[in-house]
């Protein structure tokens, strides 16, 4: 059965390079697992449940998938993996089940504290691993994509993060914003950051401020995120 980081790939979740150095499988057995050149086999139960197909290949399901891998990574890489997850359709109620159902295993307190970071409204894995800092240093946690209006209703903008009571925006920016995600059909980079720039002085003319932070590809690589 592929499980851990190697069911996420087929998912399509984000996971850690240092992640993809073998292949995951779990074996439904107990006891210790074991660990090759290229292969690392888990010895755990698996129920019916657990079990799904993905491209032809018998895969642990989204919910057991995040639940390994929230066991086995600390929050600031399980983060962006369980909230890929939401996206893809896995519920926080399975997640919570298969939480309670495993007190006993080695690492689920860890995976509860991740589990309480989740939410899908984030929509890269740089802006996971940033509500991730945010809670680890105690800051006020903002409201993903929050959306601004004017005084007429009138829809003005949405920013990766904001706080409300503050008039401050965030924005995450990693190389890819800047590239074909931004770019509608036809636009050029240029037109886009003038979108942007137009955009950003709408928002700041209704008294709000905005604040942009750049994630460290390299740094961002090795701690963690191939996607």
């Amino acid at each position: 059965m592929v499980s851990h980081a190697s069911a996420a790939v087929l998912h399509g979740l984000p996971v850690g390079n240092d992640q993809l150095d073998r292949v995951h499988l779990t074996q439904h057995r107990h006891g210790q697992g074991r660990i090759r050149r290229y292969v690392h086999l888990h010895g755990a139960a698996l129920g019916a449940d657990d079990v799904t197909e993905v491209n032809g290949f018998r895969v642990t399901g989204l919910s057991r998938t995040v639940l390994d891998l929230s066991c086995a990574l600390r929050p600031l890489l399980a983060v962006p993996i369980g909230d890929a997850a939401l996206r893809a359709g896995m519920t926080t109620d399975e997640l919570a089940q298969r939480l309670s159902e495993s007190h006993h295993r080695h690492g689920i307190a860890r995976a509860r504290r991740t589990a309480t970071l989740l939410d899908p409204r984030s929509e890269s894995p740089g802006e996971s691993m940033s509500r991730v800092v945010f809670a680890e240093h105690r800051n006020p946690l903002p409201i993903p994509q929050l959306e601004v209006f004017d005084g007429l209703g009138r829809f003005v903008g949405r920013c990766d993060f904001g706080w409300a009571e503050e008039r401050t925006l965030g924005e995450f920016d990693g190389k890819q914003k800047y590239g074909r995600l931004l770019l509608r059909p036809g636009q050029s980079p240029e037109d886009a950051l003038f979108e942007e720039k137009q955009r950003e002085d709408r928002l700041r003319d209704l008294g709000w401020q905005i604040v942009r932070w750049v994630g460290d590809e390299r740094r961002r690589r090795r701690a963690g995120l191939s996607r």
